[in-house]
């Protein structure tokens, strides 16, 4: 197995397993992205994402999407996993192991203060998968999320303290 960092030229199997792992976890219509698009993105001076993609024989065998984030206790920046996907006929073999041991090699070698990611509550493989490796829920915290109209309302909300944007 081989794991290597994508370029610009991998965005349609990047796609392709964007769009299988959102099947996987029940959301087949929510990719809005395309290959074009993550063409684009990786081709970018700072792109605003990397990712890992492990190869068997030659072939694509699972990706790990990530990026960086920031720790303002530690002063350091920490590496966020947004995707990590093996399809289910490439798994038990070590694939996503391989992937996530790449990433906490990364992670280190960049100084990264954590390793973070979000799990499905439904994904009871994943959990103890992630268990195994020494990682731990945080289970005081719940990720919140704003998106579509409200995210569009709040940006144009006016008046109050705050309403004259300084950018």
């Amino acid at each position: 197995m081989n794991i290597r960092i994508a370029g610009p030229q991998d965005a349609a199997v990047i796609h392709r397993l964007i769009c299988m792992l959102a099947e996987y976890e029940r959301e087949p219509d929510a990719v809005e992205t395309t290959p074009a698009r993550l063409h684009q993105q990786l081709g970018m001076e700072r792109p605003p994402f990397e990712c890992l993609l492990a190869e068997w024989e030659g072939e694509v065998v699972g990706f790990a999407l990530f990026f960086h984030n920031y720790s303002t206790w530690r002063g350091r920046q920490g590496l966020y996993l947004e995707d990590l996907f093996v399809p289910p006929e490439h798994r038990r073999r070590g694939v996503g192991r391989a992937l996530l041991r790449a990433l906490a090699a990364l992670a280190v070698q960049r100084d990264c203060a954590r390793m973070e990611w979000s799990v499905l509550n439904w994904n009871e493989l994943a959990h103890g998968f992630y268990r195994q490796l020494g990682a731990v829920p945080m289970e005081e915290w719940t990720v919140w999320r704003l998106t579509g109209d409200a995210l569009h309302a709040l940006a144009e909300e006016r008046g109050g303290p705050g309403s004259e944007a300084i950018f």
